[in-house]
């Protein structure tokens, strides 16, 4: 601090003993400095005394050393050192982080970096004047010009890429640093371009052909893959970024082979669990599977989706990643991870699907990998989110995969060659609905409504399966035992919900489970009496919306085989116990209630905590396309149990438009395909539209750079046979210095007017306010004036009246001798009395000496 307090005053001078200047006077003597300084050492001094002062007193230096050291950047760029400086400060100025030596400075607020970084690049060129000292081999210049433009897009991101984007090369100068051989640039580029790619796909698509794959690739391999240190982790996180909804990017990393060169990564060593999980490999490992989950999620296009699957499985990646479940001693997080990725690499492909179902546990007796799995997902003593994952990837598992749902039924039907001592999905998905566990019977319950999704005949064939009952008692179908559960007091709302999931799916498009259900006792009872409860409770609400619309499927697909279970029974039923309204509006609640749009988003199942879990996505699709039919249909019934629609119609008729409802919904179906392939081709239209416009915005940029360089190669070639004079050199050095002078000059003086005319205008602004108040005053008194003058004139015309009232009279004295003393009021009149106000003031006014 000494050395740093004489460096000051070596810029400065000394002050007057019992003077310490304050740390803004001190700032604007450094700025005079370097504005007006002719050698470069002083304004070298000053830029260096700046920088150490930028720490403590930022708003100062910010505020009045901007502009200074921006011109510093402008007209001072052969010299490294002060360069350095000014781009030190500037960085110290916008940064977001605190320094310790402004803690207990209370003047500082915590977005001043954002608001310096607003005023700096107010001035487009200033981002490109530091763009251009990226092209500095000085390691000071160039590593702190990439600090700068670090900490400027972290304040404003959207701004910072739109101002690179337009500069010229601006991404091809960065790119060009990962190639820079010390560390240190190396390092510090990932992370300006981790801010830099973030939200913006036209930077990561140019970012993502200036061959950022094999750049990132390489340094992965350099420094060890997943064992390396944190810079693997900040290549895989700027992998992240260019992949994550960019389909173009996706497309690019699949045909260039890259996920090929991914694979190899999730071999895991023969000694990891003596060695064990370092957390930077944690973290490593977390990110190279969010980069697979990125160009398989369900949310990217399905083409691209399709074809990283395929290559993934004919690349062992998918391989590994089943190794890596079936290891010992990985980390939870990195295993709730795992499944998640698995799940989506398979989902919705067969041959992956199919690979994952021979997946064996190194277990005693060796099981399937999804027998296991599901063993995880019962456990109560599991973390959350581990059994979410599960839950998830026996989903992905079944989606769009009849053969597998099959296997999952016939694990529940009784069968002559199966083994009784190996567990079964289909006993382990009963023993979890069954559970004492609530989260056991709802992820039991979601597991076998997936494998009913869009398939009639596994549902039929659902209803063959018996279970045993205690003490001898006939066997119950599963249907009529989850029935019995959802009517018991003990069982939960959230295995309620789980089972009204089930029972909803397995009755869709089902008219014989309906019919099942419908023979059932007390079940439709149980329904009405949910339906006619008055339950105040949001979850309560949530049961009778889902007990509404189970309801509401019994009519839908009833097929009128049960005599007093028609469907025209069922809303008879409704039209007197519930009312019509009342039921569509309990119908309604579903999609009302918050777990509805929570699970509409995404298939993965997200949750924070376990009361989270209540409805899946393939529930609230299928409520999403039937709940208008519901309640249309139901409002169709007229109070004498006739139908207003094709039911009061003959059986022809009927039949008639039973076969053209079939119809329209098949061209139904085939209309919501062609729009679905419609958006895909317009989506692809777009983006190749938008990379047909970036491809010839790049071909100007470099069709004006060959003119450049045509130029100046040809300005080049004129001047190699002109060598100027000695003299003529040495002129010319003498006019630039004396140009750089009075260049100097002009700046002082022009800092010295600046502050003479703020002196000026405040005097004008504080004549202009004395002004106005004496004009002020001056109203007052001339209001005041005129008040007293209308009531001068009221005593005026008082007195005049009181005059003309009064009568001629005469006074006379006690004594009658004396004549002499009797007068008349003609002879001698009564005085006038005496006006309160003068008629005049300043003639009424006695005289005094200032009268005078």
């Amino acid at each position: 601090m000494e050395f740093l307090k004489s460096g000051i005053k070596t810029v400065l001078g000394s002050t007057e003993p019992g003077q310490q200047p304050s740390a803004a006077e001190t700032v604007e003597k450094l700025v005079d400095r370097v504005y007006s300084s002719t050698l470069l050492e002083d304004r070298r001094d000053a830029c260096r005394a700046l920088k150490a002062l930028s720490r403590k007193y930022r708003i100062e230096v910010g505020a009045q050393g901007m502009p200074p050291l921006v011109q510093v950047l402008q007209n001072d760029g052969q010299d490294a050192e002060i360069i350095s400086y000014a781009l030190d400060t500037l960085c110290n100025i916008v940064t977001s982080e605190e320094f310790d030596e402004e803690a207990d400075n209370p003047t500082v607020s915590v977005n001043v970096g954002e608001q310096f970084t607003e005023m700096f690049i107010k001035t487009p060129e200033n981002v490109s004047l530091v763009m251009g000292y990226l092209e500095e081999y000085d390691f000071r210049v160039r590593r702190a010009a990439i600090q700068l433009i670090t900490s400027l897009i972290a304040n404003k991101t959207r701004e910072l890429q739109e101002l690179v984007l337009v500069s010229p090369m601006g991404v091809s100068k960065l790119m060009d640093l990962l190639t820079d051989s010390r560390e240190v640039i190396r390092n510090d580029v990932l992370l300006l371009l981790i801010e830099l790619t973030k939200g913006n796909s036209n930077i990561q698509k140019i970012v993502a052909f200036e061959n950022a794959f094999d750049r990132l690739f390489d340094i992965v391999h350099d420094e060890g893959c997943s064992d390396g240190g944190i810079v693997v982790e900040d290549c895989l996180i700027l992998l992240l970024n260019l992949l994550k909804n960019n389909s173009s990017n996706q497309q690019f990393f699949k045909e260039g082979s890259y996920i090929q060169r991914l694979a190899p990564m999730f071999v895991l060593a023969s000694d990891v669990e003596e060695t064990g999980w370092t957390p930077q490999k944690v973290s490593n490992f977390h990110c190279m599977l969010q980069v697979v989950r990125a160009l398989v999620t369900p949310s990217n296009q399905q083409q691209v989706v399709t074809a990283c699957q395929r290559v993934m499985q004919k690349s062992q990646l998918l391989q590994g990643l089943c190794d890596i479940l079936m290891s010992s001693g990985v980390p939870a997080d990195i295993l709730t991870e795992t499944i998640n990725a698995v799940a989506e690499v398979v989902r919705g492909d067969h041959e992956n699907q199919d690979e994952l179902s021979h997946v064996m546990a190194p277990s005693s007796p060796p099981r399937p990998a999804i027998v296991v799995l599901l063993m995880s997902m019962i456990n109560e003593k599991q973390l959350l989110a581990l059994r979410s994952a599960v839950l998830y990837c026996f989903e992905c598992f079944l989606y769009r995969n009849p053969d597998g749902q099959r296997a999952v039924v016939q694990t529940l039907l009784p069968s002559s060659t199966t083994d009784v001592s190996s567990l079964s999905t289909g006993q382990l998905l009963c023993t979890g609905l069954f559970s004492s566990d609530t989260l056991a019977n709802w992820f039991s319950a979601v597991a076998i409504m997936h494998t009913l999704v869009d398939n009639v005949a596994l549902k039929e064939e659902l209803l063959r399966v018996l279970l045993a009952t205690p003490g001898g008692h006939r066997p119950i179908t599963l249907l009529e035992q989850c029935t019995n559960l959802m009517q018991q007091e003990r069982y939960r709302l959230q295995s309620k919900v789980g089972l009204l999931m089930l029972l909803s799916v397995w009755l869709a498009h089902c008219p014989g489970a309906v019919k099942a259900l419908l023979e059932t006792q007390g079940t439709m009872a149980y329904l009405t009496a949910q339906l006619c409860a008055n339950e105040h409770d949001e979850r309560e609400y949530l049961v009778q919306g889902m007990c509404a619309f189970l309801m509401g499927l019994c009519i839908q697909f009833n097929d009128n085989s049960l005599p007093n279970q028609r469907r025209e029974d069922i809303s008879q039923l409704i039209i007197k116990r519930i009312g019509q309204e009342t039921f569509c509006n309990k119908l309604s609640e579903v999609s009302r209630h918050e777990a509805y749009s929570r699970a509409c988003k995404q298939a993965q199942i997200r949750a924070k905590s376990a009361g989270e879990l209540l409805l899946d996505y393939e529930y609230c699709k299928l409520y999403k396309g039937l709940e208008a039919l519901i309640a249309k249909l139901v409002s169709g019934f007229d109070v004498d149990g006739i139908e207003l629609t094709e039911l009061t119609l003959s059986s022809e008729a009927s039949a008639l438009v039973a076969q053209y409802k079939g119809i329209i919904r098949g061209m139904d179906a085939q209309i919501q395909q062609l729009q679905q392939s419609v958006k895909e081709l317009e989506q692809q239209n777009g983006e190749i539209k938008q990379q047909l416009g970036q491809e010839q915005a790049l071909k100007s940029q470099v069709s004006d750079q060959i003119t450049l360089l045509k130029a100046q190669l040809l300005a080049a070639t004129s001047g190699t046979g002109q060598t100027p004079a000695p003299g003529t050199t040495t002129n010319n050095e003498e006019e630039l210095n004396a140009a750089r002078y009075q260049t100097n000059m002009y700046f002082a003086e022009n800092i010295r007017l600046t502050k003479e005319l703020e002196t000026l205008r405040q005097q004008l602004q504080a004549e202009k306010q004395r002004a106005d108040d004496a004009s002020q005053a001056l109203k007052s008194t001339q209001k005041d004036q005129e008040d007293l003058l209308e009531l001068l004139a009221d005593q005026e015309a008082k007195i005049a009246r009181y005059e003309e009232q009064l009568p001629t009279t005469t006074i006379a004295t006690p004594s009658a001798g004396s004549e002499s003393e009797t007068t008349t009021a003609a002879t001698n009149p009564m005085p006038q009395p005496t006006s309160l106000i003068p008629t005049n003031p300043i003639e009424a006014a006695p005289e005094t000496e200032s009268n005078r």
